[in-house]
């Protein structure tokens, strides 16, 4: 039978944007506290999984990133293994690292993170950096289904402005949330209530980028990016770096075993050819129900989740997938409070992508940073009281009518 896997460490920068540190710098802050907190040494480490999705376009610098960050920060001889996979990258190294050790190959194993999204001299490559996740050999296509999945539904004169510049992914997540509202009837005061829950959460968190409460009427009433997304439902450009440090239970003797977290459950899948309408059939939902199968729990099990909310209604969405409500309820779940610290099941108590902030190719692992630290009973003001089961959902890029890939984590209080 094969071991169990715990995560003894966890680190995670602050996020923002910082002109002045580098891919190399965020990635040696998040590893140096992940080492101090497992209580480890780089010698303990005997792989690592890096993940990073924007600096072979916006530095040139391809094919060896992990190797070019771990190696300058002390690592030697160890496999260095390079993971991108959109949004879900370093969460999707987890996955490879627990494989890894599930295996017997290995007993201790670093995942990172680390991205710098913002280049102040090179804004406009800054947004056709989006672009690459979708097919671009079918970009016209692809986006005319993904916007017109929201077709049906009465809009309002302000669905047809201009707004400026903004990613097209924003657009993608407006059409989709249209699409929740024609089928299930979800209104934009419903994802304004995950969105300001979420800025609410994040004054409690001293790593987020935004830590401004804000009521759900501020919410609606902030710039709008793409009908009915405003501002304030949408994650920033941000640059961090996340690190976990993983090992067997026969290694944990080694570390700081009381406050280690197992990992239960590390699902990975891409999207199928549903039909349009399908969400029943949505690779988040897939993933989840793997997740659980193999942690040997139910959604009814969870104390504590961290979502993908790139937009507020995608954490509309993933609660519903995680199965956390019933479908078509993920809004008026978060407008009656229920995701909010002190509800039925707290969401995001990170503060979420749109308010913790969102640097692409950090944010699974910095997911997994927030979900430890509520399982160990470590989170201050944010703590969810009794949390024994956590769950993190983390997509990226599209292909077809959803995400192009998913991760679902599942971890327990060891």
């Amino acid at each position: 039978m094969s071991e169990k896997v715990y995560i003894v460490g966890v680190g995670s920068t602050a996020l923002g944007r910082f002109t002045d540190k580098s891919v190399k710098d965020l990635t040696r802050e998040a590893v140096t506290l992940a080492l101090q907190d497992a209580g480890a040494t780089m010698a303990d480490i005997e792989a690592a999984w890096f993940s990073n999705t924007r600096q072979g376009l916006m530095e040139n610098q391809n094919t060896i990133r992990g190797q070019c960050a771990l190696r300058s920060m002390g690592f030697e001889t160890i496999p260095i293994v390079n993971v991108e996979n959109a949004c879900c990258s370093s969460s999707t190294g987890l996955n490879q690292a627990f494989a890894q050790i599930k295996a017997g190959l290995c007993e201790v194993a670093v995942v990172v993170g680390a991205e710098k999204m913002f280049y102040p001299d090179k804004k406009d490559l800054m947004f056709q950096a989006f672009l690459g996740g979708w097919d671009v050999h079918d970009m016209e296509r692809t986006k005319n289904v993904l916007l017109s999945l929201g077709n049906g539904l009465a809009l309002p004169p302000e669905a047809h402005a201009d707004t400026g510049q903004h990613s097209v992914f924003m657009d993608i997540y407006a059409s989709l949330a249209r699409q929740h509202m024609r089928i299930y009837g979800t209104t934009p005061r419903q994802i304004a209530a995950a969105a300001a829950k979420s800025h609410f959460h994040a004054t409690m968190n001293p790593l987020a980028q935004y830590r401004v409460d804000m009521s759900v009427d501020q919410v609606l009433g902030d710039k709008l990016i793409s009908w009915p997304l405003t501002r304030a439902m949408c994650a920033p450009i941000s640059d961090g770096a996340g690190a976990l440090v993983i090992c067997t239970q026969s290694a944990l003797p080694r570390f700081a075993r009381g406050r280690a977290v197992e990992v239960l459950a590390s699902a990975l899948v891409s999207g199928s050819r549903r039909d349009n309408d399908d969400l029943g059939k949505h690779l988040g939902r897939v993933a989840a129900n793997k997740a659980y199968a193999q942690a040997g729990i139910g959604p009814a099990d969870i104390d504590v989740a961290e979502v993908h909310d790139a937009s507020a209604f995608a954490e509309v969405l993933q609660t519903e997938n995680l199965g956390l409500c019933a479908p078509g309820d993920g809004g008026a779940v978060a407008e009656r409070g229920e995701t909010r610290l002190g509800g039925r099941i707290p969401v995001n108590t990170s503060g979420g992508l749109v308010s913790k902030g969102h640097p692409i190719g950090a944010t699974g692992a910095i997911q997994i940073h927030e979900l430890v630290v509520q399982l160990r009973g470590e989170a201050g003001a944010r703590q969810v009281e009794g949390a024994r089961f956590a769950a993190a959902e983390n997509g990226g890029g599209f292909f077809g009518v959803e995400e192009a890939a998913t991760v679902v984590t599942v971890l327990g209080a060891a």
